[in-house]
């Protein structure tokens, strides 16, 4: 299932003890595949560290159109930060693509953590470290990358993207339509 070492070499050593510390604010749980994790306008109260599958965050425009964000992978921390760190409502929908087993973190009870523990706030600074320079790196792709450069660059950081997830998603991540999507893909196919 999971394990401390699997975990320290996604981020970073972390003594026995305080593996066993995160663990106990942590709920192994499996979702099926399009379920929402952390609703749009609600008050989200949990971080999931994804195991298997792949999640997505995405927003919703005013006509009610989906824009997706970001995908989660394995090993990687999803869940609506900037609600969590605010206590507030989430603009962002956190969700299934395909079925998911992670692990669901108590957020208050990791922060009083990180109060008391110095390995746990290390842990959770290095987890808002990484989260931040996704961010980044995907904020400069959306700029300086045209939809052909972000979709090759999609694949060579996800080779099998195509199998993984369905086209639509691809393409909003993309920020373009389906039909573009389909004419990179076909142009680059040769």
């Amino acid at each position: 299932m999971f394990d401390n070492d699997k975990f320290s070499s996604s981020f970073g050593n972390l003594p026995e003890e305080a593996f066993i510390k995160l663990k106990s604010i942590s709920e192994f749980k499996k979702f099926g595949p399009n379920t929402q994790l952390d609703e749009l306008g609600k008050v989200p109260s949990k971080l999931y560290l994804v195991l298997s599958g792949i999640m997505r965050c995405y927003i919703i425009s005013e006509s009610g159109k989906e824009f997706n964000k970001r995908f989660f992978f394995p090993m990687n921390f999803a869940g609506s930060l900037t609600a969590l760190i605010r206590n507030s409502p989430s603009e962002i929908v956190y969700e299934t693509i395909t079925e998911c087993s992670v692990y669901e973190i108590d957020y208050k009870k990791l922060k009083a953590m990180c109060k008391t523990d110095d390995v746990i706030s290390n842990l959770y600074t290095t987890i808002l470290e990484k989260v931040f320079i996704t961010y980044e790196k995907r904020q400069l792709e959306l700029i300086s990358l045209n939809a052909s450069q972000r979709y090759q660059k999609l694949k060579k950081d996800i080779p099998d993207i195509d199998k993984l997830i369905p086209q639509y998603h691809i393409a909003s991540y993309l920020s373009i339509t389906p039909v573009q999507l389909s004419r990179i893909r076909k142009k680059l196919r040769g």
